[in-house]
C-alpha cells in the first residue's frame, strides 16, 4: 500500500473522509485534510492525528511533522464525488490545456456528465474534460 492508501484507510475507519494529502519539504511535512458531515473540530483533528502517529510508528513511515486539519471553506475538489456533492456551489477551476485561450474559470458546478464537468459560467454551460482539470476549489459563500 502507498501512503495515500494507508492514510485513507485509517481515516475512513475512524468515520472521516480524506479530502487531500500533501507532502512537502522532501517528505518531512505531511498534511492531512479531513472532513465529515457537520464539519470538523479540533477534537476530530486530534483524534485522527493521534491515530496516524501510532499507525505510522507501526508501519515504519518516516516523517518529521504531521498536520491534520479541515479542508477549509475554499475546499479543494479532486474526486468525482466532490464535484457531485457540491453541485450548485461556486468554484474556481484551472485546466491544464487552455480552452479558447483560457485556463481559469469561475462558475457554478452543475454536476458531471460522462467524463465532463458541467460548469455554468456567466449564463452559459461549459463542459470541461475531467482529465484536463489541474486544480479546482470551492469559492466560499461569505
Amino acid at each position: 500500500m502507498d501512503l495515500r492508501e494507508v492514510v485513507e484507510t485509517a481515516v475512513i475507519g475512524l468515520g472521516y473522509e480524506l479530502v487531500d494529502l500533501e507532502m512537502s519539504n522532501h517528505g518531512k511535512l505531511l498534511r492531512v485534510f479531513i472532513d465529515k458531515t457537520g464539519g470538523i473540530n479540533v477534537g476530530d483533528c486530534a483524534l485522527v492525528s493521534n491515530h496516524l502517529i501510532r499507525l505510522f510508528a507501526v508501519e515504519n513511515l518516516v516523517y518529521e511533522k504531521l498536520e491534520v486539519s479541515s479542508p477549509g471553506l475554499d475546499r479543494v475538489l479532486k474526486k468525482r464525488s466532490d464535484f457531485e456533492r457540491f453541485a450548485g456551489e461556486r468554484a474556481q477551476i484551472k485546466v491544464r490545456m487552455p480552452i479558447s485561450g483560457q485556463r481559469n474559470f469561475v462558475g457554478v458546478l452543475r454536476g458531471i456528465n460522462g467524463g465532463f464537468l458541467q460548469l455554468e459560467v456567466d449564463g452559459r454551460m461549459l463542459s470541461l474534460d475531467m482529465a484536463n482539470l489541474e486544480k479546482a476549489r470551492l469559492i466560499p459563500n461569505l
